[in-house]
């Protein structure tokens, strides 16, 4: 179909929106109802095309666009055709929604003709699916455009939205028949964008409390990095002069050599950083929504005994299950530029600092699994990181694993951590460091992925060997679902149904190398610097290290279920899990 003079197909001014709003690459899996867009896509002209990369699975396209957005910050694009293409992208929806990040997800529909409607029928087009209901509850605004007018306004308050106030994603539902209706020109033209001026921040509540305090700690969550204000907050940080505490999401925030940087909190956060926050009198919360993971299940007792000032630009997630805290509602860009305009407070706390010192000398990260058979990960995945000091981003499936590398790694200031946080999923980490590679052009990434999360988006090696990204794949392999089976050995009196009965995984060097992917496998701790060395040959490609794990290996120092923060396994024993519901 060719544009008439002074007209465009709506699918052609759709792609010529995504490039206003500064989109480099859209990630999709083919299907019928999306056919105009992507042949919009394919009859680009010019220097600056959008470049589009075909995935395996809708989940797989999603969770790159993710990972492309958590790089970059320009909102990830995915596209989908009806039906089961657009329901398989509902995981990485909710990934986005639960872990602040923007994304505009454009699902094809069927001809305004065959759609149901009001009718008292279950479907009326083929693959017709009501993805704006379903997708609602899990995104910042979904819209099903029957109006063809209408479509460049929906596509521009998508991108709006998608960016705003607290980052998600925003799904945008177009029939095929729309798709291929023509407007006038001029309805895609840019539109001025208006910039909103810093809001002020009052942090008159802020300084008494901070004066007051013996044992402050700070907690920088994943609203750090979800804001793009990770500059700006070590800026203030330091200017604070507080010990710092990091979130699994927010464990980038602070290079791991930064004189304020604690280590990770929360259910496997590092012993001595628990502590900290459990013996401090002071908490100062940025961008953290204090969920059970960081709090423990008495978020009553979390709070007991230390004044807590938080600060989130959601204030929903204010006083929410920790209560009692003092609010400050702010775009945490904002709250940086106000405590870097005030005069510097001048405090300090060296008894308390050196205190965190001793506690982290006395638990070390590798030293939870010192007794470890065999590879001890923790030790594993420190120089794992220390191999690469030019990674753009370290990324992390879900699993023991996750909690492995985000304890031990050392990330270097810049350095991203990507992981799910909020929705948890396995399958997570290949196609994200396929979306984060492609973000950073000429520097590797680095997957931390266990045998059951990888088997779950296998399939994306070949869109990793297409491309050549030079992702560099390390697969923990202990032949089990190693987070349910230790759950299971805690509280099922170690029955270990569906994670080691009825599991079973293949070798994922002779999988890698089918794809053409260098492969190798260890599984002695002797192996480990010869084969990291390998990993980092040939700087433009992909490669995967297969490291054996015994199936024994517990992720430590684990929250004991029912106590403080500062009760962690294997040193205390948590409360059986009946007396505990």
């Amino acid at each position: 179909m060719v544009d008439a003079p002074g007209r465009m197909k709506i699918s052609d001014g759709i792609v010529r929106l995504l490039a206003q709003e500064g989109v480099t690459h859209v990630f999709e899996l083919s299907g019928g109802m999306i056919a105009h867009l992507l042949d919009s896509l394919a009859r680009q002209t010019g220097d600056r095309k959008i470049r589009v990369v075909s995935m395996h699975h809708e989940q797989g396209a999603g969770f790159a666009a993710q990972g492309h957005a958590m790089m970059s910050g320009i909102p990830g694009v995915a596209l989908a055709t009806s039906g089961p293409g657009a329901t398989n992208l509902l995981t990485a929806i909710g990934s986005c929604y639960f872990d602040s990040t923007p994304a505009v997800f454009i699902t094809g529909q069927v001809n305004r003709n065959e759609m149901k409607g009001s009718r008292p029928v279950r479907q009326q087009g083929f693959q017709e699916t009501d993805i704006v209901s379903i997708a609602r509850p899990v995104t910042k605004g979904a819209f099903q455009v029957l109006d063809p007018a209408a479509v460049p306004g929906v596509i521009r308050e998508a991108f709006s939205l998608a960016r705003s106030g607290r980052p998600g994603p925003v799904l945008v539902d177009l029939p095929l028949d729309v798709q291929r209706t023509e407007l006038p020109r001029a309805a895609f033209e840019p539109v001025a964008a208006a910039s909103a001026a810093p809001a002020p921040v009052n942090l008159a509540a802020l300084w008494p409390a901070l004066r007051a305090a013996k044992r402050p700690v700070v907690i920088a969550g994943g609203g750090v990095q979800a804001s793009r204000a990770a500059g700006a907050i070590r800026a203030a940080l330091e200017r604070l002069n507080l010990p710092v505490a990091l979130s699994l999401l927010g464990v980038d925030v602070l290079g791991h050599d930064h004189p304020l940087r604690v280590g990770m909190l929360g259910s496997y956060g590092n012993r001595w950083t628990n502590h900290a926050v459990g013996e401090s009198d002071f908490l100062l919360v940025l961008g953290s929504r204090l969920d059970i993971r960081q709090t423990g299940a008495d978020a009553a007792g979390f709070a007991r005994g230390r004044t807590i000032v938080q600060v989130d630009c959601d204030p929903g997630e204010i006083n929410n299950r920790v209560t009692g805290v003092t609010p400050i509602v702010a775009d945490l860009k904002d709250f940086a530029a106000a405590v870097l305009a005030a005069p510097p407070p001048g405090l300090a706390w060296p008894e308390w600092t050196a205190h965190i010192e001793a506690m982290r000398a006395q638990w070390p990260d590798t030293w939870e699994l010192r007794d470890a058979k065999g590879i001890n990960p923790n030790a594993l995945l420190r120089q794992a990181g220390e191999a690469f000091p030019d990674a753009a981003a370290f990324v992390a499936d879900v699993g023991q694993h996750q909690m492995w590398a985000a304890q031990s790694v050392r990330f270097r200031t810049g350095q991203r951590f990507l992981t799910s946080g909020g929705m948890g999923s396995m399958g997570f980490g290949l196609p994200a460091a396929i979306g984060a590679a492609i973000a950073s052009p000429g520097r590797p990434v680095l997957l931390v992925a266990g045998d059951g999360g990888f088997q779950s988006n296998i399939q994306e090696l070949q869109t990793v060997v297409r491309n050549r990204l030079p992702v560099r794949m390390i697969v923990l392999n202990n032949h089990s679902h190693g987070m349910v089976r230790q759950f299971q050995e805690s509280y099922f009196e170690s029955r270990f149904q569906s994670t080691v009965q009825g599991y079973d995984a293949p070798s994922f060097a002779r999988v890698a190398e089918a794809y053409g992917i260098r492969a190798r496998t260890i599984a002695s701790p002797g192996e480990i610097a010869a084969a990291l060395d390998w990993l980092r040959q040939d700087p433009a490609g992909p490669a995967l290290l297969e490291v054996e794990i015994a199936i024994t290996t517990n992720a430590y120092p684990k929250l004991a279920f029912g106590l403080p923060i500062t009760e962690m396994e294997p040193l205390a024993k948590p409360v059986d899990l009946n007396e505990g519901t």
